[in-house]
């Protein structure tokens, strides 16, 4: 694929993503959180299922191997983090959860450090990983001298289903199956989506009946199950074949300058000055502990 594609799709992807926040948003006052969530996973199932029957030879899991690495994706990166991402958004904006989602990578590293022998962090990864948490301080900016308010609770949440998307990548990362990403990711929305209906059905607070059918709410859950999800899942199966793991994470930290730009136009958001010096803070963590992977990226580039 030409290089001047793959940027495209990379610029293509980085909105999707940034978007996301900004929809969520959009819906939730119109649609229980956890509810909210678990519809968009019932539509992004079937569009998955779809795309995963039509490209992959073998589109159902089989054997205990496969059924075990999609529990772990419906578990954590569809149940938890949507979750917990949808409830803590409804007490922060769309610009602030995406900078702190974009600490997936810097989590990734210190349970990788504690769950794979393998992954030993040197010096400058650990400053890393403390750059990383002095990002999301600047971002969430707790008053620890105060009661909780709302939306430092609602910053934690977001931080916390950050670190169950970290925590089921590096559990995913250790599991052994030769089933297809495609699959993976189908499967995982399935299962997802079933666990976060069981959450919100056992939640007094939603129901159906709190539903409120509007053009706004039905559009968001539309596009964030069928662009969010399906599209998404398309362009990220192809820029992961294209570019590989280390590239495509550098996604993360393009897509809050999308939702920032979405959070102004559509819901006239602005970022703090501190919001922005966060998320450039959690980017350096980022740098430092991939610093070998990225020089090796680009080295690839031609000098000139």
């Amino acid at each position: 694929m030409k290089s001047k594609t793959i940027s495209i799709l990379f610029v293509l992807l980085a909105l999707i993503w940034g978007s996301l926040f900004i929809f969520i948003e959009l819906g939730l006052p119109y649609i229980p959180p956890v509810l909210f969530a678990a519809l968009r996973h019932d539509l992004a199932a079937v569009i998955t299922l779809i795309y995963a029957a039509y490209f992959t030879t073998q589109w159902t899991p089989r054997g205990r191997e496969d059924w075990w690495l999609v529990a772990l994706g419906g578990v954590f990166f569809v149940g938890l983090y949507n979750g917990l991402l949808f409830v803590g958004q409804q007490e922060v904006t769309g610009g602030m959860a995406a900078i702190l989602v974009a600490m997936n990578p810097i989590l990734a590293a210190l349970f990788g450090w504690g769950l794979i022998p393998k992954r030993r962090l040197a010096l400058p990864s650990v400053g890393g990983l403390l750059l990383g948490f002095v990002g999301v301080a600047f971002v969430a900016r707790p008053d620890l001298s105060a009661p909780v308010q709302s939306e430092s609770l609602g910053a934690l949440l977001v931080l916390l289903s950050t670190a169950c998307l970290a925590f089921g990548s590096v559990l995913v990362e250790r599991a052994s199956s030769g089933m297809s990403t495609e699959t993976f990711v189908a499967w995982s929305n399935v299962l997802g989506a079933l666990f976060l209906h069981g959450i919100s059905f056992g939640l007094p607070s939603e129901s159906f009946a709190q539903v409120d059918i509007t053009i706004t709410g039905l559009g968001a859950l539309l596009y964030l199950a069928v662009i969010g999800s399906g599209v998404s899942a398309i362009l990220y199966f192809i820029l992961l074949d294209e570019l590989g793991a280390v590239e495509i994470n550098l996604v993360s930290y393009a897509a809050p300058i999308f939702t920032a730009i979405f959070g102004w136009l559509i819901l006239r958001e602005t970022l703090s000055l501190l919001s922005i010096i966060g998320f450039v803070i959690i980017f350096t963590g980022f740098a430092l502990i991939k610093r070998r992977e990225l020089r090796m990226e680009l080295r690839k580039f031609p000098s000139t």
